[in-house]
């Protein structure tokens, strides 16, 4: 995911508005091909961020599962970490 991309999620939520828990954010640090990118997202983009399965994602120090993000309290969750998956072999 393009930094343009981060910015047209963000953008996309502005407008949608929703409740207060839907609109919370936490920092979420992207790395890809084009470097690091530090975002702060709610838990929909980081979700559908991540819905491909085809990055790894790490939240709390832990790898987790892009399906634990959804049941995750996005209060406490801390910054959350995703990287493309690496292939051995």
């Amino acid at each position: 995911m393009t930094f343009e991309k981060v910015q047209y999620l963000q953008k996309i939520s502005i407008k949608e508005g929703g409740n207060v828990m839907e609109n919370i954010t936490t920092t979420v640090e992207i790395a890809d091909h084009t470097g690091h990118t530090i975002a702060l997202l709610t838990q929909r983009e980081t979700i559908d961020l991540v819905s491909d399965n085809e990055r790894w994602v790490f939240a709390g120090g832990q790898m987790v599962e892009p399906e634990e993000l959804a049941q995750t309290d996005w209060t406490t969750v801390g910054t959350v970490r995703v990287m493309p998956r690496i292939v051995f072999g």
